[in-house]
């Protein structure tokens, strides 16, 4: 009976810690929902603040644990220095070359192109800016933080890299848009994202470079360029004008992970960070050095 909750090394299993997160988590949350309408009979508008709140739990839940474990924040990704902001500046730079390569190559086949909206602002783009750096700090502490991490430790690196990459291509299942061929191909550039993703958190062992990879990615492709985002729609700087192609082409309204050219752009990234041997991990935890 130990051996269900113990190692080897007498330290408690992968399985249980996710748990323990997830049950963290989900107590949370369901916090959050029972005072959010208390908030708004107050007035209390939270808008793009909430995947801010939900990261913030789950840095929480992140947080007891690594206390339990007696592991420093630092040694889940969250370092913090100069290091993790170039990193993380660079990450954004790379999302959103990657998206005007897709964006790009729609458009050099005519299947978009653009109009510029007079409307739209530098506060519009900083807003956008600030909704997406939220979005992605959520996503990426839930996908590569903690339960990626014991993961890696408990199964190894590809079988936690499809298994992530399913579960990450699940939760957008929800999302407007996701029915016929569509789901079928946003559901593949999100899974291929996905693994993305958690390459960058492994050749790294940091958060600031997936974060960062998400943030550009996102930005560029709704605040700029005005595509959809994941079938959320966004009004950008610019906004595109569709010329009756395919949406496995174009993407359509769901946005680039729906067409085969965000899958492109997205495996391109995978093969120059599989070929960039990455940098030192000085944080890397006894689990994950096994895995990899």
């Amino acid at each position: 009976m130990r051996g269900l909750f113990f190692n080897a090394e007498n330290r408690l299993r992968s399985g249980w810690w996710i748990l323990i997160f997830l049950a963290l988590l989900a107590a949370g949350m369901g916090g959050f929902q029972v005072l959010l309408p208390a908030l708004k009979r107050h007035g209390i508008r939270l808008g793009v603040w909430v995947p801010g709140v939900l990261f913030l739990l789950s840095l929480l839940a992140t947080g007891v644990c690594l206390a339990l474990r007696k592991e420093p924040l630092a040694s889940v990704g969250w370092q913090l220095d100069r290091v993790w902001a170039r990193e993380f500046v660079l990450g954004t730079l790379l999302g959103v070359g990657l998206m005007v390569l897709a964006a790009g190559l729609l458009w050099s086949l005519g299947a978009v192109t653009w109009e510029l909206d007079p409307a739209r602002s530098l506060r519009a783009l900083s807003l956008g800016l600030l909704t997406f750096t939220l979005v992605a700090f959520w996503e990426e502490s839930l996908f590569r933080g903690f339960v990626f991490q014991r993961l890696l430790g408990g199964l190894g690196v590809w079988p936690t890299q499809a298994l992530l990459a399913l579960f990450f291509a699940l939760a957008h299942w929800s999302n407007p848009g996701m029915h016929g061929a569509t789901k079928l191909w946003a559901s593949l550039g999100i899974a291929l994202a996905a693994v993305l993703l958690g390459l960058a958190y492994l050749r790294t062992r940091s958060l600031a470079l997936p974060i960062g990879i998400h943030l550009g990615w996102n930005w560029c492709q709704g605040s700029v360029l005005g595509f959809g985002v994941s079938g959320n729609s966004q009004r950008g700087w610019v906004q595109p004008l569709f010329h009756g192609r395919a949406e496995w082409i174009s993407g359509g309204a769901f946005g680039p992970e729906a067409s085969v050219f965000g899958s492109v752009a997205v495996v391109l990234g995978i093969v120059l960070l599989w070929k960039w041997q990455g940098r030192p991990a000085p944080n890397t935890t006894a689990e994950d050095a096994q895995a990899s």
